[in-house]
């Protein structure tokens, strides 16, 4: 009950952040337009409480699940913004039902009118809100890189895993060496290490290692940076360890490699193959490059081994997995070393591009088929990672979460689709080329049918969501 909670509170504050920003940026640009705004409505439903300046009704209403701008004029054509999940579905019916029936004859003479301005006027109006969603996420991670920037706490520079065929393999780096010292800088963090490579990228650095009491110096080419990629040592092949714990499995997926291994929640994997890992990271790396090949885990059971399970990896998306998430620690040590501002400027700007990147491939490999929209997530799935974020130790999450969300909201935003803001914008272009509006009753006939589209989707996605929830997990065969 204590996480379901949890998840709700997180979501509402979250999903309420997102749609003032998103929908602030649609009213700020309509009233530097010229256009009259109504309603500034943060939720649905029963008015609870605002306040009305000029024309415009400042309001709270009862549903804390959205939020929307109402606009003087507005017409099936011209919904603009909308909030994760179903509260899309609910401003869309609440917009569709304030309309007159027949608003473009009444208000044609009426300069405040949305209708009234030039379609590029509208079309930034349109565009504004995803805009406004991308700010918010740089300005978060802004925030997060030059005021906190949370890194592991750890003294020693063990390697937990290289990478083979990698660039630190090459080099001759091995698990278990510990890094002495890495260019110019003796004995150095990890922090200090993973500083001291970016500004080295596409070139050769020295680098010192023990390794079975013995000191060997070696000669490390480090890759150059990827386009809009943040880099880390794991683009070198390099895992620094900065747990002791082996890794935790908090759920297993139904229908996986591991599921049917028999892997269960709780259990502790203790190696792979031989190879002890404390972190994902280096285990995925691992199973990359086995390329689908079958690795034997050692598991811990109640804090007894049990027989090692065999699994074959499968591939989802463009990685082999075995279908676990891990359980997080608690006790991850950490420590606040915040950037300079230039860098903190890099590290935001790479961290937007990298997540918008990845946006972008995901629907790319629904629309090929290559991605199950099943992978999607909506207000439930939302909810439970805002509830797992709240709870977890430290900012990082939490302001990963949310920056994250506010890119996927403007993202999905600008999608072509009626409704969305890119629907709008995809519209007033096709009037540009047309040279005349399109007629009210087939504006209306499109977003009926995709209100109907929409609707059919959520109720999709929300039972998807459902069905992942670990009560209904654990009923399937």
């Amino acid at each position: 009950m204590h996480e379901v909670l949890v998840s709700i509170v997180a979501f509402i504050v979250l999903v309420g952040l997102m749609v003032i920003v998103h929908e602030f940026g649609h009213f700020a640009v309509a009233k530097l337009c010229g256009v009259r705004v109504e309603a500034f409505s943060v939720g649905f439903g029963p008015r609870l409480f605002g306040v009305k300046i000029g024309d415009t009704d400042y309001k709270v209403c009862l549903l804390p699940l959205g939020g929307f701008v109402k606009m003087t004029g507005e017409t099936p054509d011209t919904i603009s913004g909308s909030t994760p999940g179903t509260p899309v579905v609910a401003q869309m019916a609440e917009r569709l039902a304030a309309h007159d029936s027949d608003p473009a004859t009444q208000l044609a003479d009426d300069p405040g009118a949305f209708t009234s301005h030039p379609r590029w006027q509208r079309m930034l109006i349109g565009v504004a809100g995803p805009i406004s969603n991308f700010i918010l996420a740089f300005v978060l991670m802004l925030v997060y890189f030059q005021f906190i920037n949370e890194v592991p706490a750890v003294n020693s520079t063990v390697l937990e895993w290289v990478t083979d065929g990698s660039p630190a393999a090459t080099a001759g780096l091995q698990p278990g060496d510990t890094v002495l010292r890495f260019g110019d800088v003796a004995n150095p963090s990890m922090v200090q290490i993973e500083t001291a490579a970016k500004r080295s990228l596409d070139q050769t650095v020295p680098i010192t290692v023990q390794r079975a009491g013995n000191t060997l110096s070696l000669a490390l080419h480090l890759p150059s940076k990827t386009s809009g990629k943040r880099f880390n040592l794991s683009q070198a092949g390099i895992f620094i360890q900065y747990l002791q714990t082996p890794i935790a499995v908090d759920e297993v997926s139904p229908n996986t490699p591991a599921a049917q291994a028999g892997l269960q929640s709780g259990d502790e994997i203790v190696a792979v193959d031989g190879h002890a890992f404390h972190t994902l990271e280096p285990m995925v790396a691992y199973l990359q490059t086995g390329q689908g090949k079958p690795v034997t885990l050692s598991v811990r059971r109640n804090g007894a081994l049990i027989p090692p399970m065999t699994v074959r990896p499968v591939l989802q998306d463009t990685d082999w997995r075995l279908g676990f998430s891990r359980a997080f620690p608690d006790d991850i040590p950490t420590r606040q070393e915040p950037l300079p501002f230039a860098d903190a400027v890099v590290e935001s700007k790479d961290f937007c591009v990298d997540n918008s990147t990845l946006i972008v491939e995901v629907l790319g490999r629904i629309l090929t088929r290559k991605v199950a929209v099943s992978q999607l997530s909506g207000p439930v799935g939302i909810a439970r990672m805002a509830g797992q974020a709240a709870e977890m130790n430290g900012w990082s999450p939490k302001f990963g979460l949310a920056s994250a969300i506010s890119l996927n909201l403007g993202i999905l935003n600008l999608l072509p689709f009626p409704i969305l803001d890119g629907g709008l914008i995809l519209l007033l272009l096709i009037e540009s080329v047309l040279r005349h509006d399109i007629g009210i009753m087939v504006k209306e006939r499109i977003y009926q049918a995709a209100f109907v589209l929409l609707m059919v989707f959520f109720a999709f996605i929300i039972f998807n969501d459902v069905t992942k929830l670990p009560f209904f997990a654990h009923l399937k065969p």
